[in-house]
């Protein structure tokens, strides 16, 4: 079983693959700010830090061989362009720094969909993200899902319709399935088999095949 140090632990979806990962029988190290350890999941190790700041955590991240970085703006919107800059772009950079030092071999980066045709600031900044992932040479999975369906996140079901609509023609096919929206657990379900089973260079793992897992 794996070592995994992950950021974004006490997020929508970091504490619920952290119970998921401890099942599995993965121990789990997780960077929170002073104050938030009590947001953690039972039975992981916290490591106080800045996900902002690379010096705050780097030399606490071994002995884990897999990285999670899960940290983002919550309920991103067109309106929150700076804020990727700040945070989602930041964050990565900071733990690509860290995971290039602590020796890391699995990196996986909640990522998304793309190309899509709106949230263009949003999917530019998390593909500078994989880009500087590869740049590590090391294997690595990027999970893409478009919109996570589950609590306090289900409007997008009222809307479901015009995907099935979209889907119907051939031209639009591709680009609809991969904007479909998954559900919450599938999206935790594929990256704890990614975890479970790193690949050999670099995976992506699309909606339609988060749909399957």
């Amino acid at each position: 079983m794996s070592s995994v140090f992950i950021t974004g632990g006490t997020g929508y979806i970091g504490r619920r693959l952290i119970p998921e990962l401890i099942r599995r029988g993965h121990s789990i190290r997780a960077l929170v700010r002073n104050g938030s350890e009590k947001r953690l999941p039972s039975g992981t190790i916290a490591v106080r830090g800045d996900a902002l700041d690379a010096s705050t955590f780097a030399n606490r991240v071994a002995p884990s061989d897999t990285f999670v970085q899960l940290v983002g703006v919550a309920h991103p919107s067109p309106s929150k362009k700076e804020e990727f800059r700040k945070i989602d772009f930041v964050s990565v950079r900071e733990s690509v720094a860290a995971a290039r030092d602590a020796g890391i071999r699995h990196f996986v980066y909640l990522s998304v969909a793309h190309p899509a045709p709106i949230m263009r600031d949003y999917v530019a900044v998390r593909e500078e993200g994989e880009s500087m992932i590869r740049s590590l040479a090391i294997n690595a999975t990027f999970i893409r899902p478009w919109y996570v369906l589950g609590p306090g996140h289900r409007w997008p079901y009222l809307i479901l319709p015009m995907y099935w609509f979209w889907m119907l023609s051939p031209k639009s096919r591709d680009t609809a399935q991969r904007l479909y929206p998954v559900k919450l657990e599938n999206v935790i379900r594929a990256m704890a088999d990614a975890i479970d089973h790193p690949p050999s260079g670099v995976r992506v793992i699309e909606a339609p095949e988060m749909r399957r897992a």
